[in-house]
């Protein structure tokens, strides 16, 4: 494990854990931050983090359920899924914790000022809303949940956006997948990729039922690379076409 949890204060007053892994290679890069699902900061995201810091970049994790129960859960706890609810409203409030961790990374001397954000399942409207108004130069989300309430977020944003899930999701019905994968012909900056036969919850491994490796090596090297693009000022990470 290459990241340490710590204490992020909050505007409104309180402070919330941020787990944060940092490169050891010397120079200023971007930063990610991840936005994670239900269960919180758990083993399988604080290893996504430390993932990232191992290709050079800087990684944050700051816990979004620090209001009402903080910290990681049981997969089996039912509190997980209550503390999302009610739904709009958390993510609204999360707004802030997303935005703080950025302003708490842009202290870092590592930090070349450009950072992307990566979501999963409940965290995956902070891809769209990181670069839409929360200062992040990028957004992937990964079989995000309740996307469909956030697509109208697209319009306006010029940053780039990589939204994937599988086709069996049940998060992600046909409506869902038919919307956003209109977007990419109107929006340069947006790209969609659906794989088939890939269930909710994909990315993380102690879902052993979801667990896809293929497509969560496909979305961390969509990850790596939108991150690569933001290592030079002015550059614009390239966009991979739908699928």
């Amino acid at each position: 494990m290459l990241g340490t949890t710590l204490k992020i204060r909050a505007r409104v007053g309180g402070e919330f854990d941020c787990y944060l892994a940092k490169p050891t290679s010397d120079g200023k890069v971007p930063a990610i931050v991840l936005a994670s699902a239900v269960h919180g900061v758990d083993k399988d995201v604080r290893e996504l983090a430390d993932e990232f810091a191992s290709h050079g970049y800087i990684a944050a994790a700051p816990d979004l359920f620090w209001r009402s129960v903080p910290g990681p859960l049981p997969h089996e706890d039912k509190r997980a899924a209550e503390r999302s609810q009610p739904r709009l409203e958390k993510i609204k409030a999360g707004e802030a914790d997303m935005a703080e961790t950025l302003a708490h990374i842009r202290t870092l001397p590592q930090f070349n000022g450009r950072a992307a954000a990566i979501d999963f399942c409940y965290g995956g409207p902070y891809a769209i809303l990181g670069p839409k108004r929360l200062g992040y130069d990028a957004g992937i989300s990964c079989h995000g949940t309740r996307m469909l309430d956030f697509i109208g977020e697209l319009d306006g944003v010029t940053a780039p956006v990589c939204i994937i899930w599988g086709d069996q999701d049940h998060a992600a019905p046909a409506e869902v997948l038919a919307a956003y994968r209109a977007v990419p012909a109107r929006a340069a900056n947006v790209e969609v990729h659906v794989f088939p036969g890939v269930l909710h919850g994909y990315m993380m491994r102690w879902n052993t039922k979801a667990f896809s490796q293929q497509t969560r090596d496909f979305s961390m090297a969509r990850a790596l690379a939108i991150l690569d693009g933001l290592r030079g000022a002015g550059e614009q990470p390239k966009l991979r076409a739908a699928s």
